[in-house]
């Protein structure tokens, strides 16, 4: 049974070994031609070592083997006038390509293993992030709660509602906002963090539309290009809420907010222009990033926690699309570019 089991495990070796046997035979029975079962027998060594890769003590004792059976079987066939003495530096040059390939397959499995290392190394600190923030999140909501529920409490105890008692929910709120744009952020990078299915564009920027419609601004909505998106419904409903979010935080009550949608070839662009106080020229490059605000010296109570547009760009990107952001003449313009996009055959709806 160790013999069977040795001969699954290094079977192409033993067959390399039966045909270099094969040919050595061949080249002492056919001194004439033995420079063809020569060769078979370097090339075939090399292509081996190609894919087994040797650690180096049994590639030399193969070496040196090869060198001692080819070598001898031509010295001794140059002394009886069969061969040129010439051929005797065949055995050093196909040697010395031999070690060439050893030395190149050994830096490639070197290569290979510090790679893996390293994307170990990733995957393991990516998902102690995860874990991270799982568990700071979990900690954080339990006395966010708590504190939350004592404030009700004295609140209805007090039986009106005080400044002080008011600011503090909200600040709790605000957290709690914070905690689970934190844990989206944390799951972006997963394989399963946006699900694709259709998405029939109209209809579903019409909801958000309604959605948002209620809150004090004048809202508009442009034109829309009638189709199929591949897209998470669910991931693209928090991207476009996380738009007009920041869209309302820096427009005033009567200024206007359009969310529109138009074809770009097999992509779709899904805009979100506003009449607000635009964005600063030197900041544009990173207002995608994390923490990154419009504008650093606006109001904690307008800027937020810069996580919003972050949220944005990692679910467009986790589609394969890309964000843009500019100014207007009104104000500012967010640009959602997706990919996969089938345009239905109906004339785009005329802006209300």
């Amino acid at each position: 049974m160790a013999a069977i089991g040795l001969l699954r495990r290094k079977g192409v070796e033993v067959a390399w070994f039966a045909f270099a046997a094969a040919n050595l035979v061949a080249m002492a029975l056919v001194p004439s031609w033995e420079t063809i079962p020569f060769h078979f027998i370097w090339i075939s060594l090399t292509l081996l070592y190609g894919f087994r890769v040797w650690e180096p003590k049994p590639t030399g004792i193969v070496l040196g083997l090869v060198i001692l059976a080819t070598g001898s079987l031509i010295l001794s066939d140059a002394f009886s006038g069969e061969q040129l003495w010439g051929e005797l530096f065949e055995v050093p040059l196909m040697a010395t390509m031999f070690l060439a390939m050893v030395w190149h397959a050994r830096r490639r499995q070197e290569a290979v293993r510090t790679l893996e290392t390293e994307v170990g190394q990733r995957a393991s600190l990516m998902a102690q992030q995860k874990r991270f923030l799982h568990d700071v999140s979990h900690e954080l909501r339990t006395p966010v709660t708590i504190a939350r529920g004592h404030l009700e409490v004295l609140q209805r105890m007090n039986g009106e509602s005080a400044q002080e008692v008011g600011v503090a929910l909200d600040e709790l709120e605000r957290i709690e906002h914070i905690l689970e744009r934190l844990l989206l952020l944390a799951n972006s990078k997963q394989p399963d963090f946006v699900v694709l299915g259709d998405v029939e564009i109209e209809s579903f920027l019409e909801d958000v539309f309604m959605r948002w419609s209620v809150v004090p601004r004048n809202w508009t909505l442009g034109e829309l290009s009638g189709g199929t998106l591949q897209a998470d419904p669910d991931a693209l409903r928090n991207a476009l809420d996380a738009l007009l979010e920041n869209a309302v935080k820096y427009t005033e009550p009567a200024a206007a907010i359009t969310l529109g949608a138009r074809s770009e070839g097999s992509g779709l662009a899904i805009e979100v222009a506003d009449e607000g106080s635009g964005l600063p020229p030197d900041g544009l490059e990173r207002l995608f990033d994390r923490f990154a605000r419009a504008d650093s010296a606006r109001s904690r109570a307008n800027g937020g926690a810069g996580l919003g547009l972050a949220i944005v760009n990692a679910i467009v990107r986790a589609h394969g699309g890309s964000c843009e952001a500019a100014n207007s003449e009104a104000g500012a313009v967010f640009t959602l570019h997706f990919p996969d996009f089938v345009e239905a055959p109906v004339p785009a709806r005329a802006p209300s």
